[in-house]
């Protein structure tokens, strides 16, 4: 007869735990395939537990497939493909993890009440509509939403059916070498954030570190480079801290007037430029479609807010569809709805400005 301390365990534990001891003793071979277990009522009564434990415990066996039931004779233990060795002992205890210690960065202002009170009225106006599926580009409303923010803000005309929404940049990176092809190189500035390099890489894309300047790559390091797509951050690069002049911009739109060669502009902290509006993006100067734009709200709202966007050039789009459309988004549809309203109800226009008006004064 099967024997177990189930005990000092609660009505709905000891349901489970009678199950997880029949199945290790099934599996490390203690009770042999072809074995009869006892009756319902006999392992109960040997147990001091209910009948409906040893039931629930037997009907997920059934399920899983360990033990099956043969009418009028009882239950049997099914012939597993594979055995293992046994286990030394019952398995330990869970050990939970400390909580992190993840305090709130003494430069954040992030807007609590603003952001709490869109989220509660985004849920009461759109309610069912939150737990349905993203499309794979992200929703329409908060395409729509960053299309207009960026004509008003920063002066960059897009159509919202040339944005994708990401789940932060790394994503995004993802998504371009999906789009362009793992076969290209990829340029970048050296030294440059760690997961561009590193996300490249990942992906299969062979990555060629060019050397920075004063005002941006050097130029003789680009005109040498064999790279076919180039990712720079012309606004402020991490960690030279170097922002690209007119001048360095025109001369990367220029690299990239020769076929076939695209610029990835990832645009991280643009919002936060002093004094007046950022200036204006490689996007925006772009006259020969090779401009790839990314942003993302990690720096203007908050480390948590893994979502970012990037613009495609309108003859992208169709390679887009083809290569990397088939991926879902992976941004929750209700922080895509709570950012639109966020957006739309100029909230994120006064964050920024807050924001900035506390730079200028420190």
């Amino acid at each position: 007869m099967l024997t177990y301390d189930l005990q000092s365990l609660d009505g709905e534990r000891k349901y489970y735990a009678l199950y997880q001891y029949i199945k290790e003793d099934i599996v490390s071979g203690v009770i042999p395939p072809g074995d009869k277990l006892p009756s319902k009522r006999a392992l109960a009564a040997h147990l001091g537990v209910s009948t409906i434990t040893v039931e629930y415990a037997y009907r997920q066996l059934i399920d899983e497939g360990y033990i099956y039931a043969r009418e009028r004779s009882g239950y049997y233990v099914c012939q597993l493909q594979v055995m293992v060795s046994p286990p030394e002992g019952r398995r330990e205890p869970l050990h939970p993890l400390p909580e992190e210690d993840a305090p709130v960065p003494e430069d954040s202002h992030f807007p609590y009440s603003l952001w709490f009170k869109t989220l509660r009225h985004v849920i009461s106006e759109y309610g069912q509509r939150l737990v349905s599926r993203s499309p794979n580009q992200g929703c329409a409303v908060l395409r729509n939403a960053i299309a207009a923010y960026l004509l008003r803000y920063r002066g960059m005309y897009a159509q919202p059916e040339q944005i994708i929404v990401g789940s932060g940049s790394e994503q995004l990176y993802e998504t371009v070498v999906r789009m362009l092809g793992s076969d290209r190189i990829y340029g970048i500035e050296s030294p440059s954030y760690g997961q561009i390099q590193a996300v490249y890489q990942g992906a299969g894309a062979q990555v060629e570190q060019l050397p920075m300047g004063a005002e941006g790559i050097i130029s003789a390091a680009l005109t040498m480079s064999k790279a076919q797509v180039l990712h720079v951050t012309p606004f402020h690069s991490y960690p030279s801290g170097v922002t690209a002049p007119a001048a360095k911009r025109y001369e990367y739109l220029q690299w990239a007037v020769q076929p076939d060669r695209y610029i990835v502009e990832d645009d991280f902290d643009s919002e936060f430029f002093m004094p007046g509006k950022p200036l204006e993006s490689l996007y925006s100067m772009d006259k020969s479609g090779s401009v790839i734009y990314l942003n993302t709200f990690s720096k203007s709202l908050a480390p948590s807010m893994r979502m970012g966007y990037m613009i495609l050039p309108p003859a992208l789009l169709p390679v887009y569809n083809q290569r990397a459309g088939m991926y879902s988004c992976s941004v929750p549809v209700l922080e895509q709805y709570a950012l639109a309203e966020f957006i739309n109800k100029g909230y994120f226009e006064q964050h920024l400005n807050r924001t900035r008006r506390r730079n200028r004064e420190r």
